[in-house]
């Protein structure tokens, strides 16, 4: 065996500490999803221009795409970015069916401190219903995913005999998605005039009633 193994072994083990994120390439980052967001928010993603998300944030297009490759590479970090914690909030299959109803009010409560990326989030998802749209395929999995987790809790709250056995937890999770998103676009529109969480918090309480068992 001659030393080309031990050779690559070494050059891999020097250019490692390269490959290591800066904490000034992750605030750069910040900055290029931060512009990208209100481009996305202003003009859509179809519309929305690369070299003018890199002058926004004072990078030449090269430089920008040292970062982001691709107008594609930076949605899916902006949708990825966006959702991660609301994902999280759906949690696990400890959760209870009535503190996921919580968790959901709190996730309305927090849209309602940032609604530049709300407003960005609401446009590329209806802009993804477009014919090959390249976050076409993510909010696809992303509904079925939502959809598929609210639905086990909900039905893991009908087998523990706590709500109604006659509950379709697959219509039910449906329901919960339809009225987020419906009532978020009224928000979007009216803020002032629609107060989201109130409405969603009295709507929550109905549900939980309803859905009960007695």
């Amino acid at each position: 065996m001659d030393g080309t193994g031990n050779n690559r072994q070494k050059a891999g083990q020097a250019a490692s500490p390269k490959r290591r994120k800066s904490p000034k390439g992750e605030e750069r980052r910040e900055q290029i999803l931060q512009a990208a967001m209100r481009q996305f928010a202003d003009d859509g993603y179809q519309n929305a221009s690369f070299a003018a998300i890199a002058l926004e944030v004072g990078l030449s297009l090269p430089g920008l795409i040292h970062y982001f490759p691709t107008k594609v590479d930076l949605l899916l970090a902006i949708l990825e970015r966006r959702d991660l914690e609301n994902v999280k909030a759906l949690g696990g299959p400890e959760l209870s069916w009535r503190a996921l109803l919580a968790a959901l009010i709190d996730i309305v409560q927090a849209n309602t401190q940032i609604p530049g990326v709300v407003r960005a989030f609401a446009i590329l998802n209806a802009e993804s219903l477009t014919r090959d749209h390249p976050a076409a395929g993510w909010f696809g999995s992303r509904a079925r995913s939502v959809s598929l987790s609210l639905s086990q809790t909900l039905r893991r709250g009908i087998e523990s005999g706590e709500i109604r056995p006659d509950v379709d937890a697959e219509a039910l999770a449906a329901e919960l998605i339809s009225m987020m998103d419906g009532l978020q676009m009224l928000w979007l529109r009216a803020p002032d005039e629609v107060d989201m969480v109130a409405i969603f918090r009295a709507y929550v309480d109905r549900l939980a009633g309803d859905i009960a068992a007695r």
